[in-house]
């Protein structure tokens, strides 16, 4: 199941994650892990849940995020729950690669019986129908 949690810049959105995280990691039958661009997410998640910092594995594009996802899985078949904050940050302002990295999210998550939770900077009025579902 995948899950965009989409506003614009101080619209709450980290806020929403954050509280989504606590929550997944007190209900959760497996491992959650949380990609965040620098660290910032530190002192505020259950010290229980995995924080990677995309910033310091040098994950800058599509593909490369890509790669950690299938890597983390690959390294970890107990992972249940992935969030990825601030999609934008980490793979560039660019919303067909956004939208791209989405769809292969979705297939991903089914295929591995994975929750994944994203947040995108940007405003959700301007979101495609393919990701409004998301939403």
């Amino acid at each position: 199941m995948i899950q965009v949690i989409m506003g614009l810049k101080g619209s709450g959105k980290t806020k929403k994650m954050i509280d989504a995280i606590n929550n997944a990691v007190a209900s959760a039958q497996g491992d959650v892990v949380c990609i965040e661009y620098g660290k910032k997410l530190t002192y505020d998640i259950n010290y229980r849940v995995r924080l990677v910092d995309s910033k310091e594995y040098g994950i800058n594009s599509l593909d490369m995020l890509k790669g950690l996802l299938s890597g983390l899985h690959a390294g970890n078949f107990d992972i249940t729950n992935v969030y990825i904050d601030n999609l934008y940050k980490t793979i560039g302002n660019d919303r067909a690669a956004g939208e791209d990295f989405i769809l292969w999210c979705d297939k991903f998550a089914a295929d591995n019986n994975m929750n994944i939770t994203i947040t995108v900077s940007d405003d959700p009025a301007g979101a495609s129908e393919a990701i409004k579902k998301y939403l």
